[in-house]
């Protein structure tokens, strides 16, 4: 089964959430993409993934471009820009889905305030993809 997820930037949520799919099965193909991609992987979505033993410090943004022409059994948007600006897709796309997430970028204050925030996120989003995973894609596989 091959997974998108889409966000703004491809250097957080996207990033997170491809970290959480991948660590929920082996077999699953999960790829992640910006519609405008950051040039790394947030320090921080590093950080807390590392918290629940994901190691995400080697993926990198791609930009969603590269996988126009490709099929897909899920694109899975993260963000509202992404949703809004997503292309279309000239490969099959399945299903299309969207789970909005607040992008932990943006976070402000001291060191333990943004991660914080970053955490929440990670949490919200380990539950939505958890969730996914266990009641629609794991009957699939």
């Amino acid at each position: 089964m091959k997974i998108l997820i889409l966000c703004t930037g491809n250097s957080c949520r996207s990033q997170m959430a491809h970290g959480f799919m991948q660590s929920f099965d082996p077999r699953l193909e999960v790829y992640s993409a910006g519609v405008s991609p950051a040039y790394r992987v947030a320090p921080e979505a590093v950080e807390v993934m590392a918290e629940k033993g994901i190691d995400i410090s080697g993926q990198r943004p791609h930009d969603v471009r590269e996988y126009l022409d490709v099929s897909f059994d899920y694109v899975i948007t993260v963000c509202d820009h992404a949703n809004e600006n997503c292309p279309f897709f000239s490969g099959e796309v399945k299903k299309r889905l969207h789970f909005p997430f607040p992008d932990p970028y943006h976070a402000r204050g001291g060191h333990e305030a943004v991660m914080r925030v970053y955490r929440e996120v990670r949490d919200a989003i380990e539950i939505k993809f958890n969730d996914l995973y266990e009641y629609e894609i794991k009957a699939k596989l």
